[in-house]
């Protein structure tokens, strides 16, 4: 089946700010962001959405058109929970627990916070659970880290190089599951 992943456009956060699972806006303008993404996405699927409103505004302007099957939001498409470095500009975070998690940041988190390892597994329980049986295009609108999860699942891809998939503000990546 075709599944397309999609990233939620710029946000509203000055570079350099950790804002995983913080639920901040999106940049405007985003009309022609939006209709290149429209473009490039079929003309009916179901959509899945991450609740974070960078996302659900994408969404909703998909649902607006394309023809759509279904629309659900679900909670385990959101970004990785940062905890307590959640909206901390990166160069304010103790290097003494950043430098230990960006040696690791498959097994390590933030206090308060997730693992990737935790995060590509809500990930896989999304996948097999709602996803497995779904013959028709499927449109994903997430965030980067859970971009690069699915793309490790479908690629089997060791979690330590997931960085290796680059994830643009708005791409579109198309692939078969």
């Amino acid at each position: 089946m075709e599944i397309y992943l999609v990233r939620h456009t710029e946000t509203i956060c000055e570079k350099g700010i950790c804002y995983g699972q913080s639920d901040v806006a999106i940049a405007k303008p985003f009309d022609e962001v939006f209709s290149k993404i429209i473009s490039e996405l079929p003309s009916e699927a179901l959509i899945f959405s991450s609740p974070l409103k960078r996302c659900v505004i994408l969404a909703k302007h998909i649902q607006e058109n394309i023809k759509v099957i279904s629309y659900q939001e679900d909670k385990r498409l959101m970004e990785m929970n940062f905890g307590d470095w959640e909206l901390k500009n990166w160069n304010e975070i103790p290097p003494e627990e950043l430098n230990p998690w960006m040696e690791d940041f498959v097994n390590l988190k933030a206090t308060n916070g997730e693992s990737f390892t935790e995060l590509h597994e809500r990930v896989g329980d999304f996948l097999s659970e709602k996803i497995s049986k779904i013959k028709q295009p499927i449109v994903i609108v997430a965030h980067a880290g859970i971009i690069r999860s699915i793309l490790c699942h479908q690629t089997s891809l060791p979690l330590k190089e997931a960085f290796q998939n680059k994830v643009d503000f708005g791409q579109v990546i198309r692939i078969e599951l």
